[in-house]
């Protein structure tokens, strides 16, 4: 059994990135209007991942920050024993937030595409598309997550717009304790048309990961190639049920809190090595102290 799960518990953002494979257009428009459970039936799901023998759990989106439960979903899965985790653009990482997760999230991981405006408000990783996020922003925000004591990991995807760039300076001031690099993928359903221009090859993608390497042996770069991603992450969609992308596209079980997580995850198709050769297994057991 694949050990972590990500739970993208809400569909709304406030960045309109291009490339994202996770909009939930889908659920939204048939099952779910709102594009999230009520509060109660996400905590639900928390208790229903954790019985049937997950370790770690990932909060992601849309952009979870957003959520005015995020502190009550991120309690009751430390209660339960989860390590936990949170996927964010980092635009909502007030001090209120991390000053009220502190001791209940272990980790931060920051998604960082670029450290260029005009890059980023290209791809739509901005908010409503127009502000992005300052290469100042992100030094400060990478240095107010570790004065918390919060573990850092840090995203990237690499498209056709910063495949040039150079984030070593960055990387090695922030030192994550993984820096995951992400072959842009399409889905279909998800980010079909907008994702097309923004496309790489391997070769590509390979260029910008020589391009970007450290002689920092404390941080681990973990590159995942569009065949590593598909169907090597267990992920719940917004209404609470398995999902996976094994096939380009969302495939979606039965709600986990009907037919309980033994029963939905039957009709998934994960692949345990696949999630071993991109290297999904790693020391996640940490305790959030204050640096």
């Amino acid at each position: 059994m694949i050990p972590a799960v990500n739970y993208h518990l809400w569909e709304p953002c406030n960045m309109r990135c291009q490339f994202c494979f996770a909009t939930f257009q889908d659920v939204k428009q048939t099952i779910l209007p709102k594009g999230h459970l009520p509060k109660e039936q996400a905590i639900d799901v928390i208790k229903n991942l954790a019985l049937a023998g997950f370790e770690k759990i990932t909060f992601a989106g849309g952009e979870p920050t957003l959520c005015p439960w995020i502190n009550d979903l991120i309690k009751e899965a430390k209660i339960m024993g989860l390590t936990t985790m949170i996927v964010t653009n980092g635009s909502k990482l007030t001090d209120d937030f991390l000053k009220a997760n502190h001791g209940k999230l272990d980790w931060i991981t920051l998604s960082v595409d670029s450290l260029d405006d005009a890059t980023n408000i290209q791809t739509g990783r901005a908010i409503s598309g127009k502000k992005s996020t300052s290469k100042q922003d992100y030094y400060e925000l990478v240095a107010k997550i570790k004065s918390y004591g919060y573990g850092l990991k840090i995203n990237t995807v690499v498209t056709y717009a910063n495949v040039d760039e150079i984030m070593i300076d960055f990387i090695e001031f922030a030192q994550p304790k993984r820096w995951k690099l992400f072959q842009v993928l399409p889905i279909k359903g998800q980010n079909d048309y907008k994702v097309d221009s923004l496309l790489i090859n391997d070769q590509q993608f390979n260029y910008f990961i020589e391009r970007n390497k450290t002689t920092n042996n404390t941080i681990q770069i973990v590159p995942e190639y569009n065949d590593q991603m598909m169907g090597s992450y267990v992920m719940v969609d917004p209404a609470g049920r398995f999902f996976d992308n094994s096939t380009g596209t969302h495939l979606y079980s039965k709600p986990i809190n009907e037919v309980g997580c033994a029963n939905a995850i039957q009709e998934m198709n994960y692949d345990i090595i696949k999630f071993k050769k991109r290297e999904g297994f790693y020391d996640w057991n940490r305790t959030s102290k204050a640096a």
